[in-house]
């Protein structure tokens, strides 16, 4: 499905405002600050060693975020989304080079934020700065609440919770990556869901 930029607009307007209300003025001033880039299914946006450019909301499409240890085993951190931000958010707060990967798996289309411009958001419009506290909080809730279902439930129970949660991450992602995902091996999920 390809959005129009008119409706990816509307989208962005949308998610902002179920946090912080903004005038016309305001959210066309907001809007001026993003870029709006299409990737094709296995490109990056993000590469280890890279500067990370952006911070990015998903219009459209789905992402992983993987780091690769020493031995080259990749360890999937997370999935973005429709509706979701997604960096290498210490890379690109601190402007140093990406340690995370940021791969699609579909075809995809993000609205980029660069870090000049997202400080000139907050600067500028308070209740941008509220928004974003709001979903960097969110987000730390959210990281530490997969740290103790990886810590406290079995890999069956991990699995349930991702699919009540997420139904059409079930659709959308390979058997493979679910199991990366949960910290399990393939065999062993297909174990737990037949």
């Amino acid at each position: 499905m390809s959005l129009s930029s008119e409706a990816m607009q509307q989208q962005l307007r949308e998610h902002l405002e179920k946090i912080v209300p903004l005038t016309e003025e305001e959210f066309a001033w907001v809007l001026a600050r993003f870029t709006i880039k299409r990737f094709k299914k296995h490109q990056f946006l993000i590469q280890e060693g890279e500067p990370v450019k952006y911070y990015y909301f998903v219009a459209s499409g789905l992402l992983k975020l993987v780091y690769t240890d020493d031995s080259g085993k990749q360890h999937l951190l997370s999935f973005a989304m429709e509706d979701w931000w997604e960096s290498d958010f210490q890379a690109f707060y601190t402007q140093t080079p990406a340690t995370l990967s940021l791969e699609c798996l579909e075809d995809t289309v993000v609205f980029c934020l660069s870090l000049e411009d997202y400080h000139q958001l907050c600067e500028s419009l308070p209740q941008m700065a509220r928004f974003f506290l709001q979903k960097s909080t969110l987000g730390f809730i959210a990281a530490q609440q997969r740290l103790l279902l990886l810590l406290t439930t079995n890999a069956k129970e991990r699995y349930e919770q991702l699919l009540t949660k997420y139904p059409a991450l079930g659709q959308r992602v390979s058997k493979a990556l679910l199991a990366s995902y949960l910290g399990v091996s393939r065999e062993t999920l297909s174990r737990l869901t037949s």
